[in-house]
């Protein structure tokens, strides 16, 4: 009996070390971005940072030229932040971003299923092996890529529509540094209305507008805190 016992154990062992080997930040990962967005360099020097202010280093990120390529999200033990870090150079990320915080404390399901299948033959278990738990904690991972010099420079989304009407405008995430959308002084919050003649409806369309306009200086009509302005920027071109 005493020899099942190892072998179970063993089966067990086995079983967790190859759990170990499986890099949960690439088995998780989900891409964000359609366009199949990876690093301008062919072979990148990918960065990673250690954090806990997710909202805030997006924001920082975005500003600062980056876009997410994608995220990887799980709950599990004690995981290495090096494997978030091996991944993002897997698939050509720029800089990679790591979270952790902890969960609760889990039971090994793999070791209780072995003393229990044990404890049918002999009827005997340790019950102090029952009782060894795991740390949990929750990992989240966000990949990066530089992107190349924005026409405008801006991050937005549509607006949320009030008592069931669509509210003109795009609202800024985030205005990228030294881009034309920061020379013309439009900030984090700002509503876009209009860029020259066109209203703005949706992301897709303030992007087509300002490849219509790339290299030419134009006006932007924007609200800030509920007061309308109006600024000009000169795009970029590519």
């Amino acid at each position: 009996m005493i020899k099942k016992i190892l072998v179970l154990l063993s089966l067990s062992v086995a079983t967790q070390l190859t759990l170990a080997a499986e890099n949960l930040f690439e088995k998780n990962y989900k891409a964000q971005n359609a366009g199949g967005l990876v690093s301008m360099q062919a072979k990148p020097e990918t960065k990673m940072f250690v954090s806990n202010h997710k909202d805030k280093d997006n924001i920082s990120m975005l500003e600062d030229g980056y876009d997410m390529m994608g995220s990887s999200g799980f709950e599990a033990g004690d995981v290495s932040a090096d494997l978030a870090l091996q991944h993002a150079k897997n698939i050509k990320a720029d800089t990679v971003l790591v979270y952790s915080k902890y969960a609760s404390k889990k039971s090994s399901i793999s070791q209780m299923d072995t003393i229990k299948e044990a404890a049918k033959t002999t009827g005997e278990v340790d019950a102090s092996v029952l009782k060894q738990d795991e740390e949990q904690y929750k990992y989240y991972a966000s990949y990066w890529a530089k992107l190349p010099s924005p026409l405008l420079g801006v991050h937005v989304v549509k607006l949320k529509p009030k008592d069931d009407a669509p509210e003109a405008g795009l609202r800024v995430l985030a205005v990228i540094k030294d881009s034309p959308a920061e020379k013309a002084n439009l900030l984090r919050g700002d509503h876009l209305l209009k860029i020259g003649e066109t209203e703005l409806q949706n992301p897709e369309e303030l992007s087509a507008i300002v490849r219509q306009y790339q290299g030419k200086t134009v006006e932007i009509s924007y609200e800030r805190e509920g007061a309308l302005f109006t600024t000009a920027a000169t795009l970029n071109s590519r």
